[in-house]
Order: C-alpha cells, then sequence, then structure tokens
C-alpha cells in the first residue's frame, strides 16, 4: 500500500468519524492542489507554486505518503527560488500519480472503516 494510516489513527484516539471526514478531505484537497498545480505551472508562478507544494506535503503526509512529501518538499523549496524548473512537472506528475492510487486505497478503507479501526 502506498498509505499508512498510522499517524492519521494515533492522531484521530481511533475516532472512525474523523478518519472518514481527514479522507473525504484529503480528497477534495488532491483534486483542488492538482489543478492549482497545473496552473501555477503553466503561468510560471514559481512562487505560489511552492507555497502550494507546501500545503499539499502537509496533506499527503499525514496519509502516510512520506517519499511523496520529501518530493514535495523539494518542489516547495525549488519553486520559491524558482530554480531547476525543469523538475516541476516530473513532481507535478508523479503527486497525481500516488495520489490517485493513495485515493483507491483510502476508499477501500472508507468502505471497510470497521476492518482498520
Amino acid at each position: 500500500m502506498k498509505t499508512d494510516l498510522s499517524y492519521l489513527k494515533e492522531m484521530s484516539g481511533g475516532n472512525k468519524e474523523l478518519v472518514l471526514e481527514m479522507i473525504d478531505i484529503f480528497n477534495d484537497q488532491v483534486k483542488e492542489f492538482s489543478t492549482d498545480m497545473d496552473n501555477h505551472l503553466k503561468n510560471k508562478e514559481y512562487e505560489l507554486l511552492g507555497k502550494l507544494a507546501h500545503k499539499a506535503k502537509s496533506s499527503v503526509s499525514i496519509m502516510g505518503l512520506n517519499d511523496l512529501a520529501i518530493d514535495l518538499k523539494d518542489l516547495e523549496n525549488l519553486a520559491r527560488e524558482g530554480k531547476k524548473t525543469e523538475k516541476y512537472a516530473g513532481i507535478i506528475g508523479k503527486f497525481k500519480d500516488e495520489t490517485a492510487i493513495a485515493l483507491k486505497e483510502l476508499q477501500v478503507v472508507k468502505d471497510n472503516i470497521d476492518l482498520y479501526f
């Protein structure tokens, strides 16, 4: 599995309703982040892209996507300085790919919440 919900379990104190709410929020955020990342990249709004990568990093960390969080930290730092712009699209692509897998996994968790908590 891409996701690791151990932090979320701990943070929520095992509260299933809170976990379900956090998964729903993550789902909404991923869609928004993907669209906004594409727009910022297209418009060469690198500072805004860096700030968005920072927000996205926090969200993916909560869901245990630690490797992706590291990549988003790199994007955050590079974009804020406008450096190595050729790397941005690849990191954004990885964000989309990995979060798509994560959302499928999280849907299974939602559908079977009693098995996970």
